[in-house]
Parts: structure tokens; sequence; C-alpha cells
């Protein structure tokens, strides 16, 4: 456990930090690494036909970290990686920097690929970070589909493959989805709880969707 400490570097960056790219890179180089497998995720200008000026981000810091902390033990538990560096940019990243950036090693690259992949995929979708996007003519909170698909299928009772923690029988859970007009999660709010009352069928599985 302590090795695998000293070969993860996780930072939640505060606001106009800019992400140094090459000192992630030198952290998981190792001369028993025959591969490094890097994302770099970068604001882009438009967004379905509309100019974007920048992404703004904020988090809830030490959940952020714990929740990628485990990302990366998971990550390590299936394949044999080496290190693992993960920022991400918390305030103002306009149209070109770099929001979040990840890099692995590993002696092979299928294993460094497919966790590079899986870290990121896993950060979009279950770490509490949210994204505004300022556009030349207004901003709006940012729904994180992955985040919302994510909460769906524990509603439904989906076994999260990651985790192995099931959401319950899909007969008695109701999964309530509501348009939220402040910053949460994404701009929206999902809300799984029990239902006591008799079950009613539909055809979405058995699942009320209000």
């Amino acid at each position: 456990m302590a090795d695998e400490e000293e070969k993860t570097l996780i930072e939640i960056l505060e606001e106009n930090t800019p992400i140094d790219l090459t000192k992630y890179i030198n952290f998981v180089h190792a001369p028993q690494s025959g591969a490094i497998a890097t994302f770099s995720g970068t604001t882009r200008d438009t967004f379905e036909g509309k100019t974007v000026v920048e992404l703004r981000y904020e988090a809830y810091v030490p959940m952020a970290i714990r929740r990628v902390k485990s990302i990366c033990s998971l990550a390590r538990s299936s394949w044999d990686l080496d290190s693992i560096a993960v920022a991400h940019r918390l305030g103002p990243v306009p149209v070109g920097q770099t929001s979040v950036f990840i890099a692995i090693s590993a002696v092979h690259r299928a294993d460094a690929l497919d966790a590079c992949k899986y870290v990121i995929d896993e950060i979009k979708a279950s770490v509490p970070i949210w994204k505004k996007e300022i556009y030349a003519n207004g901003e709006v909170w940012k729904e994180n589909s992955e985040f919302l698909e994510r909460r769906l299928e524990f509603g439904r009772g989906a076994q999260d493959k990651s985790t192995g923690v099931g959401g319950g029988c899909c007969g008695h859970v109701k999964v309530k989805v509501e348009a939220q007009d402040k910053k949460g999660c994404c701009g929206i709010k999902v809300r799984v709880e029990n239902e006591e009352a008799a079950h009613v069928s539909n055809d979405n599985g058995g699942m009320d969707y209000e």
C-alpha cells in the first residue's frame, strides 16, 4: 500500500493554476515502464453552434481526492500499472487550455491505455467536480451525462462493475429526475428512494420516472 501511494499523485489545482503536463509525465516515468499513456482534456471553442469563451470548474475537494484515489486503486487491481498521476484545475479554464490531465505508466502499452481510459471515464462519472460553460452570449452549468447515467443505473438496480455494489431490486426503487435551477451536480438532480407503496409496472422495466 505504501508503494502504491508513493506511485500515485493526485492534485486538484487552485484557480488560475495551469497544469504542468511535463511535471506529471516525469512523475510516472520509470526505467521499468515501456509505455506512458496520457489524456489531456482541453476547452474547445464551440459547443452545439455556440461560441465557448471558457469553462469554470468547482469541486468538493476532499471528496474529489478520495474518489480519485479509489479510482486509481481500482485501476491498479485491474491492470499491471507502475505510476499514476491525475491533475484537475478549478476556476476558469480558457479555450485551448487543459482542465484535466492523466498520465499512467506500465510495462505494456495495453495496460496503460486501457487504464487511462478507465480513469477518465470514472472521473467524469463519479467525482464531485462541476463544470459551467461560459458562452459569448450566456452561460450554463453543463450536465455530465456519464454522472447522470451512473445514477440511473444505480436506480435500476444495475450492478456497478467497478465497485461490485448493486442498487437493489428494480421493482422497489423509484428514480426521480428533476430540473435543477441552482448549481447542483451537473445541472441535474437525481433522487433514488425506496418505494414502499405497491409496485406500478410500466414499459421501463418497472421503473417509475416522474
